[in-house]
């Protein structure tokens, strides 16, 4: 046998003996990263006014637990399968059904791709519906004051 011919049979060797090396990890990912994961995936959502809080998270803020970012969400966790319960408002005019769709796919796609574990639900419960505060009566007060503070 050639040099040439050695070094090739070596190189495919070693490429055989790459694809049977397996790297086990244990990976272990909080229920809160993945809550604060879906949390912000569903308030960037057009629609959403906001998360609200449940019974549990109420408690929890008024005993100073400060989880911002995973309020109104609550996670189940069952081996690689997550399903996620997020709690919301939305905002006046918009057709809720819409918005809950856009908000399921992307707390969805949000938690397979950053975790790589697999959704099994997403549930997102309507808790109230908010109102936009008009600015316009704010203004006209304004102005309606100020020619009486010139006199």
């Amino acid at each position: 046998m050639s040099d040439k011919t050695k070094v090739e049979e070596e190189v495919l060797q070693a490429e055989a003996n790459e694809e049977k090396v397996e790297i086990a990890t244990n990976l272990n990912i909080s229920e809160d990263v993945i809550g604060i994961i879906a949390g912000l995936a569903a308030s960037e959502v057009e629609g959403i006014a906001g998360m609200t809080l449940g019974f549990v998270d109420g408690i929890n803020q008024i005993l100073g637990s400060s989880k911002k970012y995973s309020r109104g969400v609550k996670i189940e966790l069952e081996g690689k399968k997550v399903t996620v319960d997020i709690f919301v408002n939305v905002k006046y005019g918009v057709r809720i059904p819409d918005v809950a769709w856009a908000a399921q796919t992307a707390v969805k796609n949000a938690v397979e791709t950053m975790t790589g574990l697999e959704v099994a639900a997403v549930n997102i419960n309507v808790q109230g519906i908010i109102f936009d505060k008009p600015e316009e009566k704010k203004e006209d007060k304004k102005e309606v004051e100020a020619p009486q503070e010139a006199e």
